[in-house]
């Protein structure tokens, strides 16, 4: 962790000396205190002067990153040192532009999260698990934003599966829609639309048994599993008065093969650049 932003979690020193363990929980418990919010409105609007970061000390400590993140199953499977390791990992890297507008044509793209800390997303992924029959495969957030500077949409892609009747992994596309607006400097407000499951591909073994069993015609064969391939199945995304659902969303970090996110009092996230989907 930075000097600079140590300084933001130590406790007051005292005259009398403190063990090296005490003072190590008391950071600890303090950095758990800091919201996300407080967090990244830290590092995007801190004015205060920073020792220049080298693109070499950079891209040491976006490895450091990922390297805290790699055995913890996007986040599954994690425990509260490795967690507080994450988080300071992530600060690190966070300093290195705090205080400058975040430039949406490094954002735009498609990203495949690494890790997150998220409870709508690690849900997703306990449920598959522990039950056999339901498999998540990978999840993306696509940016779109062309030419402009003020906002754009943001799709989260979820691939999931149920094994034997869908592809494995990639047997469905479950995608939440989003308007974005930026609202300061790294901070952008989303506006949510609308779920959609499409991408539906069933398997080879199902496949097998509808077209000898229930269709036997040809022509209605191919009927039907374009139907199934071209299905799409669209639910706006309203709270109990009609309204759009909404948040706040601090992206805190991005280059172009890295982007780090905070949703406002629901987790982190950790992206790498992924190619453009299908």
């Amino acid at each position: 962790m930075d000097l600079a932003l140590a300084s933001m979690y130590s406790p007051p020193i005292e005259n009398t000396p403190v063990p090296k363990l005490k003072r190590l929980v008391s950071t600890h418990r303090l950095i758990r205190k800091f919201s996300s919010q407080q967090m990244c409105q830290c590092l995007a609007t801190s004015t205060a002067p920073k020792p220049q970061m080298t693109e070499f000390e950079l891209e040491k400590r976006k490895h450091n990153l990922l390297t805290a993140i790699q055995d913890t199953q996007r986040g599954l499977v994690t425990t509260a040192d490795q967690r507080f390791a994450i988080e300071e990992a992530m600060v690190s890297v966070e300093g290195y532009d705090a205080g400058v507008h975040i430039d949406l044509a490094k954002v735009e793209g498609t990203w495949r999260l690494q890790y997150t800390s998220a409870p709508d997303v690690l849900i997703l992924l306990e449920s598959a698990a522990r039950f056999s029959f339901f498999q998540v495969g990978q999840i993306f957030q696509k940016f779109e934003c062309g030419d402009r500077t003020d906002g754009g949409v943001v799709r989260n892609v979820v691939r999931w599966s149920i094994p034997t009747i869908l592809e494995e992994q990639e047997g469905a596309s479950l995608l939440v829609s989003a308007k974005f607006s930026v609202v300061s400097q790294r901070n952008i407000y989303l506006q949510f639309e609308e779920i959609t499951v499409e991408d539906i591909k069933i398997s080879e073994e199902l496949q097998a048994l509808i077209a000898p069993a229930i269709i036997p015609r040809s022509f209605l064969t191919l009927q039907f599993l374009q139907f199934i391939r071209t299905f799409k199945a669209q639910i706006p995304v309203t709270n109990t008065g009609r309204l759009s659902v909404g948040g706040h969303y601090c992206l805190s970090y991005v280059d172009r093969n890295m982007l780090l996110g905070r949703a406002i009092g629901g987790g982190v996230f950790v992206f790498t650049r992924s190619q453009p989907l299908a």
